[in-house]
């Protein structure tokens, strides 16, 4: 059988339309053999997903997905591999809870000053157990037709500089891919062209990665076109980083991201499948 692998994707423990078991449910119904449960900041839904797992007869690979910071700019670090019960990971997980929570009191005060109330209750429910993310705020600003999409919310509420920003000092990158590998999982950099970043920077975003002991790169995500592929590919070649493979699946909803609908790994890139475990 020709292996499937989906190393990148959400479930309601962040901000997920789906639980943990139906995203490994809808998994194994789009052919995937090996999924990354990869719930931002969090490892909640791991325990749910790997019972669903052994039911479906797919691999769970334990994952997460960390905000971090590096000269002031948030990347997103996966952490493919992981022991969810690393003293530090647990701790890391648990201060970031409380970051995401302060983060949301104060979106919503914003909101509120821009006399969109109630936002702090609706995403609180939204959310339940799991992480609070500006998605929730998205879901809520749609719902109450102040938006017509979510994209929407964040150019006009949510992005950088807009009116409800709240700028995080999230964990820095390289204690944040400590984390990870002390774990002894594998830390790979997720979705690298979202960044904008200018090629000069992105070289020095991969060489401190590269330094701090990041072994990956996502190479092809549920968005990137060929040329996308071709460019990513590149940088892992120059800096010598195996490829992950992931669609970065949140809702159902979405018609154009999908669990497992991805194209293949260029063939020069080594897979960071075979780094793990």
């Amino acid at each position: 059988m020709t292996e499937n692998y989906d190393l990148h994707c959400h479930s309601t423990a962040s901000d997920g339309a789906l639980s943990p078991t139906a995203v490994v449910q809808r998994a194994h119904e789009c052919g995937v053999t090996s999924l990354a449960l990869t719930d931002h900041d969090t490892v909640s839904g791991l325990n749910e997903a790997q019972t669903a797992a052994d039911t479906a007869g797919i691999k769970l690979i334990p994952g997460i997905e960390l905000s971090t910071s590096w000269q002031n700019k948030c990347f997103h670090i996966v952490g493919l591999g992981i022991d969810p019960a690393y003293p530090p990971l647990a701790e890391a997980t648990r201060n970031l809870q409380t970051m995401r929570i302060e983060r949301a009191e104060k979106i919503a005060d914003k909101l509120e000053k821009k006399r969109i109330p109630g936002a702090l209750e609706a995403v609180k429910k939204a959310a339940g157990e799991g992480m609070i993310t500006r998605t929730h705020f998205a879901d809520f600003l749609l719902s109450q037709f102040h938006v017509s999409t979510q994209q929407e919310a964040f150019d006009r509420y949510l992005g950088a500089g807009k009116a409800a920003f709240v700028a995080t000092t999230w964990s820095d990158m390289e204690l944040a891919i400590n984390w990870i590998t002390g774990s002894g999982g594998v830390a790979v950099l997720a979705h690298p062209l979202r960044y904008k970043l200018t090629a000069s920077w992105m070289k020095r975003l991969l060489a401190a990665f590269k330094e701090a002991g990041g072994q990956g790169i996502e190479v092809v995500t549920g968005r990137y076109n060929s040329d996308e592929i071709k460019l990513v590919a590149g940088y892992a070649t120059r800096f010598e980083l195996a490829g992950s493979v992931g669609s970065d699946f949140h809702n159902p909803a979405n018609q154009w991201v999908e669990l497992g609908r991805l194209a293949p790994l260029p063939e020069k890139i080594k897979p960071v499948w075979e780094l793990l475990n």
